[in-house]
């Protein structure tokens, strides 16, 4: 990657790299550690006999989260597959399981154990599964945003915004500050109601999802869009800038759908008459506004769903998921192509295997509990009133 590609992306040099290798850890950070015990070679013949076995063994009192952007070979034992909040809200749902295996990332283990009873445990089969996003915004760095804000005599204009993926800290944060969450879907809703609290909003942590909602969906102009970088003095902003701008937008953003580029739309244009361009907000502006087609990841399937049989889409969203509905839809003639000719998997998520899979049933079967991820009280309380706000939303 050059000099030129890192500072567009904004990638910030960290001493944090380390954990995506599943090497040390940092308690502030979404990220964690590899996990204790012996994994299973990945070259064992049986893993899905063991998996399947140990998932019989333990019967109602496990249930098996699979995000979309899972492997096929961990998705072929979820009891359930979604989104990060329909995932959450399953759970809940399912009082009597004991276990809640969530094979997805770190944040959406934290909303399942903020939405789950007391009796439920929700564990995570690799704690290095973490989200670049969430990390992107810190308990730490959105306190200093809020003393900024103060300072410039604009935080009780302010209402926060929190995508649901980030942290629990930001989202109990979002909680005490009155604001509420958003998932890709409701991103709209959340912030027609946040305007109606107060006068500005601090969105978190994507500023992708944040810009093009308030341009694209709601009418705002770019203009009345400023970008908080925490990684400078007061963010980089003025006083002045603050007091004018509607939509205060975190600088983070999805590693995987951030590399979508006007130029990826163009090529496949070119490439393939007549296709469909069919991105996920979490992109830039530019490549959702060049696209035909917008939304979260279950309007993406339910958009190919109804799709005429012969119709060609390009898809700008995680390469598992794509790859697994262009396999579905084949048959029905229709042509998926991953938008970008570049192969990007998101590496965390990624990090849930078979192995890891198969070590986490196998531990829990005989008796182990392992990997358990805990939201504090304190905690807890807030975020899970930021989530109600959310539930509440119209």
């Amino acid at each position: 990657m050059t000099t030129a590609q890192t500072q567009e992306l904004d990638v910030q040099p960290t001493p944090l790299a380390l954990l995506l290798l599943g090497r040390e850890a940092d308690p502030r950070s979404e990220r964690g550690v590899e996990c204790p015990g012996d994994l299973p070679s990945p070259s064992d013949p049986n893993l899905v006999e063991r998996a399947r076995a140990a998932k019989e063994k333990l019967g109602s009192k496990v249930f098996v989260l699979g995000h979309h952007y899972q492997r096929d070979e961990v998705i072929q034992f979820a009891d359930v597959t979604g989104d990060s909040f329909k995932l959450a809200r399953d759970a809940a749902a399912r009082p009597e399981a004991e276990y809640i295996v969530f094979c997805g990332v770190h944040f959406m283990a934290e909303s399942a154990d903020i939405l789950t009873s007391d009796d439920q445990k929700v564990v995570l089969p690799d704690l290095a599964a973490g989200c670049s996003m969430a990390d992107m915004a810190t308990a730490e760095q959105v306190a200093e945003c809020w003393d900024v804000l103060t300072e410039a005599g604009v935080a009780e204009q302010v209402v926060p915004v929190s995508y649901m993926n980030s942290s629990a800290d930001i989202k109990a944060f979002t909680g005490k500050h009155g604001g509420t969450i958003c998932t890709s879907s409701n991103a709209e809703k959340a912030l027609n109601w946040a305007f109606e609290q107060g006068e500005k909003v601090l969105f978190l942590p994507d500023q992708h999802l944040g810009r093009n909602t308030a341009v694209r969906d709601m009418g705002m102009s770019l203009d009345d869009c400023v970008l908080y970088n925490p990684h400078k003095p007061n963010g980089g902003l003025t006083v002045e800038q603050l007091r004018n701008a509607k939509m205060i937008l975190w600088r983070g953003h999805c590693s995987v759908h951030g590399r979508f580029s006007l130029e990826s739309v163009e090529d496949v244009r070119a490439r393939i008459p007549g296709v469909n361009v069919l991105v996920h907000p979490e992109c830039r502006h530019e490549v959702v506004s060049a696209a035909d087609y917008v939304g979260s990841t279950e309007y993406i399937i339910k958009a190919l769903e109804a799709a005429p049989a012969g119709s060609k889409w390009a898809i700008g969203t995680e390469l598992n998921l794509v790859r697994r509905l262009a396999n579905r839809f084949a048959p029905e003639g229709k042509e998926i192509v991953f938008l970008d000719k570049t192969v990007c998997f998101c590496s965390t998520m990624n990090r849930i295997d078979l192995p890891h899979l198969v070590w986490t049933l196998e531990s829990l079967a005989e008796g182990n509990l392992v990997n358990r991820i805990e939201v504090d009280r304190e905690t807890e309380q807030f975020a899970k009133l930021a989530l109600e706000r959310m539930l509440a939303l119209p």
